[in-house]
């Protein structure tokens, strides 16, 4: 899957990520200048590399040693000074205690089985004062596709729309199904996990690692993403499918 992520990412992120939530998360986390960085979830290092350009010092960690070789080959085309390296989010071994005076974690949250456990990490690796910088899904309105749709309406002359959401309070595992077709097999498909936990069940992990929230954001559609997707943007103008916070250590 690491070749096909890599490729939709690019190296501005895809329409979701360019459109929607990375001017947000890039708003929050403001001047990055001279600021040490930690990416965990890293991906291709798209956001890890543009936030070097800005001044940052970046360390970017992620799980895939496919898609960090695909990362490290985009720095090698192109030197940012991003160090990249292969780990778990949830054992930051190797990194030093408050060693990072911001670490970023974009769409990654949802997908860290051990996300307590990152949490963890997380925190001990911020300086005092430090900031995590996250988006993810937003737990309230996406609780999977099997439990989570959108409900459109017409009365008179106007179509309104709703979120119908299911299993809300429960914590559960889901398995996302992408489409990856290419030329030799159209019909390909992979799956990877996630994990549905309530917005209360992240302020209680954050909290329980020394982090309180400082910042919460609700991303609305660009003026490009809502011309790039029309089924599905003129939705979120109406309920947000994602989220971005700071917590600060406290």
């Amino acid at each position: 899957m690491a070749a096909w992520w890599d490729e939709k990412q690019g190296e501005e992120g895809d329409r979701w990520h360019r459109t929607l939530i990375d001017p947000v998360l890039e708003r929050v986390l403001g001047d990055v200048g001279g600021v040490r960085v930690l990416e965990v979830a890293s991906g291709n290092g798209y956001l890890a590399r543009r936030l070097a350009r800005r001044g940052a010092r970046v360390t970017a960690v992620d799980g895939s040693k496919g898609m960090l070789e695909r990362a490290r080959g985009r720095e090698l085309r192109a030197p940012s000074s991003v160090e990249y390296l292969l780990g778990d989010a949830a054992d930051l071994r190797g990194l030093a205690d408050g060693s990072f005076g911001v670490v970023v974690a974009n769409m990654a949250l949802m997908d860290i089985s051990d996300a307590e456990g990152a949490l963890r990490e997380v925190a001990r690796v911020l300086e005092s004062k430090g900031r995590l910088v996250a988006s993810m899904l937003h737990p309230c309105f996406d609780t999977g596709e099997e439990n989570s749709c959108w409900v459109a309406e017409r009365y008179a002359y106007e179509t309104r729309v709703f979120r119908k959401v299911g299993r809300y309070r429960e914590t559960f595992e889901h398995r996302f199904v992408w489409r990856v077709a290419d030329r030799e097999d159209p019909d390909t498909v992979l799956e990877t996990a996630y994990y549905h936990r309530p917005l209360s069940w992240y302020f209680r992990a954050l909290r329980a690692a020394g982090l309180a929230v400082t910042v919460f954001e609700e991303p609305e559609p660009t003026e490009e993403f809502l011309a790039e997707n029309p089924p599905q943007g003129p939705f979120l103008l109406e309920v947000p499918l994602q989220c971005v916070f700071e917590a600060r250590k406290l």
